[in-house]
């Protein structure tokens, strides 16, 4: 990461300790975060409050984070988002996501929102209403195109910061993903060595 960690104060001390008890370390991208914990928890509970509300699988929200990761280019949201989708797919429908691939393992919509991703990250202004018509005919509700819409522009959002502020992919993440996603992962900002403790 490029910047320093942040001073120590009761809203870092409690986001640091938030993802220990989620994760079991402290993620790169955390120490960028930390020094506006309280955006990040802002932003957390708007993910969380969509993600509460959407009738949106959690195999279809998968797919909408890794392509959306994929097809930006981001190395660390890909590697996290690729495993989640491994353990509810396989290895190599998620490896094949990633490459941009098509695979017959999706049902249909979970096809058309990986295409939609692929179209909004590349251009939102180059979307038609034939393309949002794709998604109605595989069955998606407007208020579902609307939440997988806000799900991608949420994955652009975190992964410009993660990215930018030179956040890696750590290394115990990468330990935990499928050999197939890690080789699918040709992009992006390298895995990173395990930084020093955090208090």
């Amino acid at each position: 990461m490029f910047l320093s960690d942040p001073p120590q104060d009761p809203a870092v001390g409690a986001l640091y300790e938030e993802t220990r008890s989620e994760h079991g370390f402290v993620m790169n991208l955390v120490r960028a975060w930390a020094w506006r914990a309280d955006v990040h928890s802002a932003f957390m509970q708007a993910r969380n409050v969509l993600g509460r509300e959407t009738t949106l699988s959690k195999r279809e929200i998968a797919v909408l984070n890794a392509a959306t990761a994929s097809q930006r280019n981001d190395a660390y949201c890909s590697i996290a988002w690729g495993t989640r989708l491994a353990a509810l797919t396989d290895a190599d429908t998620a490896a094949a996501l990633l490459r941009g691939e098509e695979t017959p393992r999706f049902t249909d919509r979970e096809s058309a929102l990986a295409r939609w991703a692929a179209v909004v990250v590349r251009d939102p202004n180059a979307t038609t209403s034939t393309d949002v018509e794709a998604l109605r005919a595989a069955r998606l509700s407007d208020r579902e195109i609307v939440d997988a819409t806000l799900l991608i522009a949420f994955r652009v959002a975190f992964t410009t910061v993660n990215a930018a502020l030179g956040a890696q992919p750590d290394r115990e993440l990468a330990d935990q993903a499928p050999a197939e996603v890690l080789q699918s992962v040709t992009f992006g900002r390298t895995i990173g060595e395990t930084p020093g403790p955090v208090a």
